[in-house]
């Protein structure tokens, strides 16, 4: 089946993370905490197809706000395809790329807003994350592997624009 992510297609089986998804395909999303529902980076909002996928479970409905969920907010890291049929959502670090890019000062009220359903949120998050009981060293292991997959990708970045700038390749952004 075919996931629209950051409105670029992808390959997707039923089962699947939207995290996981994005991640083998290089697609800008958060994942600081490897997928542990720790950070809270990973926040999507679901476009089309909301009724393929996973419900709701115990640590999204703690963190998101009713105001996020009822914007089709979803944590990645916790939702899965359920169905087939087609799924299309943009990451939330993806959604303020394209606002720095297209309308900068609108970040501000961005910032206040998820601020604002963070803190509506704050007692339900700090009961989930009391409660639960965690494997200390793979937490550790997932954050480090998450930081290296992030340095991989800066360094794809770098390598890409040194080379252009450098007039050492051929690629699109030198050719403009």
């Amino acid at each position: 089946m075919n996931i629209t992510i950051n409105n670029h297609q992808y390959e997707a089986n039923v089962g699947d993370r939207l995290l996981d998804i994005a991640r083998s395909n290089h697609e800008h999303i958060g994942y600081f905490c490897g997928g542990n529902a720790l950070c809270q980076t990973c926040y999507v909002k679901i476009l089309e197809g909301a009724e393929l996928l996973s419900p709701l479970n115990e640590e999204e409905k703690a963190l998101l706000s009713d105001n996020l969920i009822s914007e089709g907010t979803r944590m990645a890291c916790q939702t899965t395809v359920e169905k087939e049929g087609t799924i299309r959502f943009i990451s939330a670090v993806e959604e303020v790329k394209q606002m720095f890019e297209t309308n900068p000062t609108a970040l501000v009220g961005y910032a206040g807003k998820m601020g604002w359903e963070a803190l509506v949120k704050f007692p339900d998050t700090l009961h989930l994350q009391s409660k639960r009981e965690l494997d200390l060293w793979l937490v550790i292991s997932d954050v480090l592997s998450g930081i290296g997959d992030a340095l991989q990708l800066i360094g794809k970045a770098c390598q890409s624009t040194c080379c252009c700038t450098t007039g050492s390749c051929d690629c699109e952004s030198k050719k403009g």
